[in-house]
């Protein structure tokens, strides 16, 4: 993003109220020279630490196939949570094991069509593992391990892990778990946790990749298993608020191949593939949303209202997150304390409170939003009847819609009406 003197946004070359112009408000615009150069700092640091290295792209956090696409052309496989994202996965030609799928409380269903599609297996919980021997048998088998503790910068509802996360096998019943696929006759693994959400500090990354490698290796030792990879999940942080620090990549991929290393060298076992799956890293800082102010109420507090809702960002109603927010043409302007909200009947989307925003923001006026590319689409739903909106990629002065806005249409396209409850003719 660029704010010339006159303060006006760009989206790398392209004006804001090109955009808004060309394809509408609400919008998410996304910088495609951003992600890919996201992407190759992270993949050149920790290579450089542990060449035998591999992203997985987590491709829930945006899971647009064309931004999907750049990260497939920087070499990153997919993360899929569920077997509509292993079918997103096929879409973008990848397949087997370029493809992880880590669903949790899986149906027979899902685990029916997670083998037939032949990627590699990553179990929730060990009580899975005779389900699926029901319906076949894995390839590559992993489990999700849950290392004891865990820690988000985002507060409780993102925390992957610890006694309070959902997520992973617990400590005490890893070794049963592994134990049990071996005797099942599975013969390659891996291992894989959640470390957490948005962290920033190199010095956590260490201390959970020595956590999860103290229990891999007890059970590499144990029962003889050679895991080919060792997947830390995601969590890899970016600052969304103004002065925060940003995560040095550098350090965090040095500490984590030091402690990796060590613990395999402890354990006695075959070195594995390193693997990471974040996706906030690689494209949260290179998305927009971009709105338009429709009203200004003056009550008990001044009240911005645009078409940015709930419904459109779910983060700051879901759990409070901050999405710094820009006004068009004004960021040059005194400020004042006012709150921003969208056009939901929920008074949780009021958003926005006591916000310091351009005083002379007006109707009409177009609001930025800034680090929306991870978590943002995605998340959106079609409450109150608002409609999804457009996605649009930037590269230079070049755009493209990569997503039509939903019409009203697409809100009854799959309803289907009993003869007898619908209106008589005329």
């Amino acid at each position: 993003m660029r704010i010339d003197s006159q303060s006006q946004i760009s989206l790398e070359d392209v004006p804001v109220t090109v955009l808004a112009e060309s394809y509408g408000t609400p919008v998410y615009v996304y910088e495609e020279n951003r992600i890919r150069e996201n992407f190759r700092r992270a993949d050149a640091a920790f290579r450089k630490h542990y060449p035998d290295f591999r992203f997985f792209y987590a491709i829930k956090c945006c899971n647009n196939l064309a931004i999907a696409n750049i990260l497939r052309q920087e070499g990153a496989g997919i993360d899929a949570a569920s077997v509509n994202e292993i079918l997103l996965a096929k879409e973008l030609g990848l397949g087997g094991e370029h493809v992880m799928f880590s669903g949790n409380f899986l149906s027979d269903d899902d685990i029916r069509q997670g083998l037939e599609s032949g990627v590699i297996f990553n179990l929730d919980d060990a009580s899975l593992l005779p389900r699926v021997l029901k319906h076949g048998k894995p390839e590559v088998l992993s489990f999700r391990i849950n290392p004891g503790y865990g820690k988000s910068s985002l507060g409780d509802f993102v925390t992957n892990a610890g006694p309070k996360a959902k997520f992973g096998v617990h400590p005490d019943h890893v070794l049963a778990a592994y134990k049990a696929a071996k005797e099942a006759g599975i013969t390659r693994f891996g291992a894989h946790m959640m470390p957490g959400s948005c962290m920033i500090e190199p010095e956590y990354f260490e201390l959970i990749t020595g956590l999860l490698m103290d229990i891999v290796g007890r059970v590499g030792r144990e029962l003889g298993i050679t895991f080919e990879f060792v997947d830390l999940g995601g969590g890899l942080g970016i600052p969304y608020r103004h002065g925060e620090p940003a995560l040095d990549l550098d350090e965090t991929a040095k500490r984590i191949a030091g402690v990796f290393r060590k613990k395999v060298a402890e354990y006695g076992l075959t070195p594995p593939r390193l693997m990471m799956e974040p996706a906030r890293y690689f494209v949260g800082d290179a998305g927009y949303l971009i709105g338009r102010v429709h009203t200004i109420k003056d009550s008990y507090t001044r009240i911005i209202g645009t078409d940015v809702g709930m419904n459109t960002l779910a983060r700051p109603a879901m759990y409070g997150a901050y999405h710094h927010i820009y006004v068009n043409g004004r960021e040059h302007e005194a400020r004042q304390p006012v709150g921003l909200c969208g056009q939901i009947c929920e008074n949780t989307d009021y958003w926005v409170k006591e916000r310091p925003l351009p005083a002379g923001t007006a109707i009409g006026d177009l609001v930025v939003i800034e680090n929306a590319g991870a978590y943002g689409y995605t998340m959106s739903y079609q409450y109150n009847g608002r409609l999804r909106p457009a996605e649009v990629l930037v590269n230079g002065a070049r755009h493209w819609l990569i997503r039509e806005r939903e019409t009203f249409q697409d809100l009854i396209r799959t309803v289907r009406v009993p003869e007898h409850l619908r209106p008589a003719a005329g």
